[in-house]
């Protein structure tokens, strides 16, 4: 007997909506400049943090609308405890056709084999510089040796790989070329992101690196680039390159050109629903379950959320307070 038909989850702009992006932590063991300040965050207090366990309710009710695509953010999402056997919960859930994880690969390591047996079909590595010393400066820890022991174990264990690098004026220009030239001899995507808002302090109001930019900048060392077909809702424009394995990605997160076909939520380590990055929050999830709400007035309001959806990120940044964005860091949005 063939099986129903897979629910389709639609926002109020006609885009499907099949893609959560779940932070487990707003905790980070890194410091870098562009996602908080140098003595970091005020962190909630653990009990104010979703558990595994609301976590896992609120998958399962998004699968049944229609998500089919996990991945697990912080912060850092290994710097919370128990993160794997809580990856494999999720794993059986039925309809998730695809968990995956973003992270900075410091602590990751010897979990890769574990990764694996799950099924995790990619893990993005936040890597900005190849050189230790730079590394140092803009993460403020001394930690690239154990990111590339991860990065070298993702590679064995046929895990994909993408790396995300975020473009900053006067800090790793001098890194692009050498991190892109990794896609010449291993099949791995470099992906360099336009630099974002989310810094917890100040932010520039101009965006000396955006798009364009990066691509001729990159073009003119390593040859032409040639557009890469991608799936809808895909935030990276993709590249190939003659004679190379791998794969480029650029990102127009700060310009924001994918909006029109974007297909991502967001659940914030504290239960904060964001059906835009640069939305303030438009749901308080954490206050549904923990006020014995059904799964169905559960689900009503979310699709009530999904319903008034901003229409690209301007729109979701003009319904903010003045000046607020700045002041939020992507370890606490989930990055």
């Amino acid at each position: 007997m063939a099986g129903a038909a897979p629910s389709v989850l639609f926002d109020n702009h006609g885009r499907p909506l099949e893609y959560l992006r779940l932070a487990v932590t707003d905790r980070c063991n890194l410091r870098c400049f562009y996602c908080m300040p140098e003595e970091g965050i005020k962190y909630m207090p653990k009990q104010e943090l979703l558990t595994y366990e609301e976590m896992e309710r609120l998958v399962g009710l998004l699968t049944g609308l229609g998500v089919r695509k996990v991945r697990l953010t912080g912060g850092e999402p290994f710097v919370r405890r128990d993160l794997v056997p809580f990856m494999a919960r999720l794993a059986a859930i039925p309809g998730l056709d695809d968990l995956s994880l973003t992270t900075n690969g410091v602590l990751t390591a010897p979990y890769v084999p574990e990764l694996a047996r799950l099924g995790v079909k990619a893990v993005n590595l936040s890597l900005d510089t190849l050189d230790r010393a730079r590394f140092a400066s803009i993460t403020r820890r001394d930690e690239l040796p154990r990111v590339l022991d991860t990065f070298y174990a993702l590679l064995a264990s046929g895990i994909q790989v993408k790396i995300n690098a975020v473009v900053m004026d006067g800090q790793n220009i001098e890194d692009l070329v050498p991190l892109a030239e990794l896609t010449r001899e291993l099949p791995v995507e470099v992906r360099f992101i336009e630099e974002m808002p989310f810094n917890g302090g100040s932010h520039a109001a101009t965006l000396p690196w955006d798009h364009r930019r990066i691509r001729q900048h990159l073009e003119a060392h390593l040859g032409e680039f040639v557009p890469v077909a991608t799936p809808a809702g895909a935030t990276a424009s993709e590249y190939s390159i003659a004679g190379h394995q791998g794969r480029i990605g650029i990102i127009a997160a700060y310009s924001r050109t994918f909006c029109g076909t974007c297909n991502r939520i967001r659940l914030t380590a504290e239960g904060g629903l964001k059906t835009c990055l640069y939305d303030q929050g438009v749901l308080d999830v954490r206050a549904l379950l923990r006020g014995g709400s059904t799964d169905e007035q559960v689900v009503e309001a979310l699709k009530s959320a999904f319903r008034h959806r901003a229409a690209n990120g301007f729109e979701a940044e003009q319904r903010r307070p003045v000046h607020q964005l700045s002041f939020e860091s992507m370890s606490t949005i989930g990055g």
